[in-house]
Formats: structure tokens, C-alpha cells, sequence
């Protein structure tokens, strides 16, 4: 069955489909996207497939299937995952007090007053738990939000390095010495929450990130050209990476012949180290929409894909309510945010077609992803323009999709 037949057979309007290659070619042709793909999937078949541009502009590559991306926080997600096969396992839990794994973050305190290393704190309301990281609740912040004190700190002590700098343990004892910018739970804070995440999956599983990463999830789901480098033999298939300037058009940003992702990072970062391919990540995505399963390889239990896909925000409230910084603009109203990724629980307030208890999130560089369990959908769009919010693609996209489906679920 060809691709066109299989959307009309799994509910889709190819003509309405086509939409979606025109959107991505104007991006392209109007000079503000390098490159576009787009993949999308319904019940694990892949229905539509899109690429526009070029992997690497400055010496005319053109983009190809297995382009390979840095996607950035979309490794949030895979980390989360790991962290809770271990939860699975019995071998930490989500209401366990992080300082029980990592005993030197005992006597962290709340932001009062001074600047690094001059802290002044208070205490904390209440200990922060293992839950707090994975949702973002934690207290810990980000460097580049640049807000406050406590992120100057972090852009100071250069903790967001993955090349050079320290290396996991040494990130993890840092933050030791920095204090929280609120009280766990009290507030929703984009943040280096799920890099510690990763420290934990590390300890508690006993050896490197990427050898979890590759036991626990790469090789069940043949995800074979995900890592935290790029391999002697993907480097000719390595995407160039831009920003946009100020005044429009993009400037390159990361060559792909000269990149420090083409070596080991120092810093194995479980919050946005990971490079990987459309295929990769829809695999990813498809064991996720499918409960927890792909092809025979079970990673997760779907009572556990369906926690980590539940609205776990305190009070029950969305992004608009709950964050101190990014994503508290309107665009994120009826979202909350679960175990890794966002969850949307009241679908009218985003303002675009989308499902109750679908999940996403996306990545620096402009990349994303979504999993709708309603229609088993998902979706991976992959390009490479910093910042990610430069253009609204990722909610044009979904409008796209939702415009084409013919026969839904609900």
C-alpha cells in the first residue's frame, strides 16, 4: 500500500495532507528555516512524510530521511523514561526526597538575598522530591533565562556546558552550592531538573547515561542513530545548525563539519544532549502512544506511560498559572505539564485542534514532537534554528494535522 492510500485508509485527506509540504517549503523558500522535515504516524503507520531545504546550506546538502539533528530537550523525554523503568524496578521512587540520592543536597536553600557566592537562604518549605524533577517543580532554574540572581549564578559557573566543564557528578555538586529560586512545588520553573534526573538514573542503575540509554531504550526500540555524539559514520549526515537574526534571515550557528557534537561531551546531559534522526524519534514516540510497547520491546507499563501523561502540576493548574518564566504565555493555557513532557487536560483553552491527555514537547533548535493517545497519532518535525521561538511552527503544524484528519476517535 502506497503512502497515499494508507492515510486515506487511517483517516486522513491526502489533498489535505499536501497542505503541510507547502507550509514547510515557504518557511524554507522565504529564507527562514534551513531545512523541514515532518513525519507523521497513525496507529504506528506512517501516513505523511515531508522534507524541505537543505541539511547543510553553506555547502548545498540536501536533507534526506535520515538526517541526523540535535534535538536538544527532546531528550528530556527519553530520560524520563529511564528514570522511571528504574521506578518500575522499585529501585527509587517518585516521592522519594532527592537528598536521599544525592545526600550532599540536604541542606539546600531558597533564594533570599546576595549574589554568587554571597547567597543568603531560607529554608525550604518542604524537601524537594524525585516528582519535582521530572515535572519541573523543583526550584532549580536555567541559565539562559536570564532572570534573576540564582541564574546568574549558573551562567557564571558555566553549568550548562556540555563540552568542557564538569562532567555529571561535578555538574551535580555544583548545584550544591546554589540556592533554590522558590520553595519545590510551590512553582513550575523550565529548568536543569531533568540533567539531575539523569544524575539519578546514572547512580541508581549503577553506570554511564548512555550505556542506560542504550540497555534500557535504544536497542529495544533499534532507535540506531540516537546518542549523545555524532558517529564516524553519520557525520555525512549531520544537519548544520542556524539562529535567526535580529533583523530576520539566519546566520549559522554550528557547522557540521567543526561541531563539538562530533566527539563525546564531557557532560552527558539528560536534558538536551541527544542527537537523533526523524525515524529514531518516532519510534520513541510510537512506544509511547502505543503503552509503553513497540515491535515486542516493552519499556514501560501503560499504567506507567499513563501517570507520566497525567497533569501533575499542583492544584491541578496549567502553565499560565504555574510558571515563573518560559512558557507562561497564553499559547500554553489548558496545558500542564506531566513526567517529561507537556499534557494538555482542557483542549479548548489552547486555541488549536488537539485532544484531552495529548503529550509533546520540542527542543531548542525548533524541533518537536506529540503523541495523541485519542486519535494514536504522532507526529516528530525536525529543523535546526535557535531560538524555538523564532516562528509558531510546532502549533501551525498541529492545525495542519487536525485539519486533515477525516474519521476521528472522538
Amino acid at each position: 500500500m502506497d503512502q497515499m492510500s494508507r492515510a486515506t485508509s487511517l483517516g486522513f485527506s491526502p489533498d489535505r495532507l499536501a497542505r503541510i509540504d507547502r507550509h514547510l517549503k515557504a518557511y524554507v523558500d522565504a529564507g527562514k528555516l534551513p531545512c523541514a522535515q515532518f513525519v507523521l504516524a497513525r496507529q504506528g503507520q506512517v501516513v505523511h512524510q515531508a522534507l524541505a531545504g537543505e541539511q547543510d546550506p553553506e555547502r548545498g546538502t540536501p536533507l534526506a530521511e535520515n538526517t541526523v539533528f540535535r534535538i536538544y530537550s527532546m531528550t528530556k523525554p527519553i530520560t524520563s523514561v529511564a528514570l522511571m523503568t528504574l521506578v518500575e524496578e522499585g529501585l527509587i521512587a517518585l516521592d522519594d526526597p532527592v537528598a536521599k540520592h544525592i545526600p550532599e543536597w540536604k541542606d539546600l536553600g531558597v533564594f533570599d538575598a546576595g549574589i554568587e557566592p554571597a547567597f543568603m537562604t531560607k529554608p525550604c518549605a518542604r524537601p524537594m522530591q524525585v516528582v519535582d524533577l521530572l515535572r519541573h517543580t523543583s526550584g532549580l532554574t536555567y541559565g539562559f533565562q536570564n532572570r534573576s540572581n540564582v541564574d546568574a549564578a549558573y551562567r557564571k559557573l558555566k553549568l550548562e556546558a556540555f563540552h568542557g566543564g564538569a562532567d555529571l557528578e561535578g555538574f551535580v555538586r555544583q548545584l550544591a552550592r546554589l540556592p533554590l529560586e522558590f520553595s519545590p512545588g510551590e512553582a513550575w520553573n523550565y529548568s536543569v531538573s531533568t540533567d539531575v534526573c539523569g544524575y539519578l538514573v546514572q547512580k541508581v542503575a549503577g553506570k554511564p547515561l548512555d550505556e542506560v540509554f542504550a540497555e534500557r531504550i535504544f536497542r529495544p526500540l533499534k532507535m540506531v542513530d540516537t546518542g549523545f555524539f555524532v558517529r564516524e559514520d553519520q557525520r555525512s549526515r549531520f544537519a548544520a545548525c542556524y539562529e535567526a537574526k535580529p533583523g530576520g534571515g539566519i546566520k549559522l550557528q554550528d557547522d557540521p563539519t567543526t561541531s563539538p557534537y562530533l566527539g563525546p561531551p564531557q557532560l552527558l546531559s539528560g536534558g538536551g544532549g541527544l542527537v537523533s534522526t526523524a525515524a529514531d524519534y518516532l519510534r520513541f514516540a510510537n512506544m509511547l502512544v502505543n503503552g509503553g510497547e513497540l515491535d515486542g520491546a516493552r519499556i514501560l507499563a501503560p499504567k506507567t506511560i499513563r501517570l507520566m501523561a497525567s497533569n501533575h502540576l499542583p492544584g491541578g493548574a496549567d502553565l499560565t498559572q504555574m510558571s515563573r518564566s518560559l512558557f507562561s504565555e497564553s499559547t500554553n493555557a489548558g496545558v500542564g505539564f506531566g513526567l517529561g513532557f507537556a499534557v494538555v487536560f482542557d483542549p479548548p483553552k489552547t486555541l488549536i485542534p488537539c485532544s484531552q491527555g495529548e503529550f509533546y514537547w520540542g527542543g531548542m533548535a525548533s524541533t518537536a514532537f506529540w503523541v495523541d493517545p485519542v486519535e494514536e497519532v504522532t507526529a516528530v518535525f525536525m529543523t535546526q534554528l535557535i531560538p524555538s521561538s523564532t516562528y509558531a511552527i510546532r502549533r501551525e503544524l498541529r492545525t495542519l494535522v487536525y485539519g486533515a484528519l477525516m474519521e476521528t476517535n472522538a
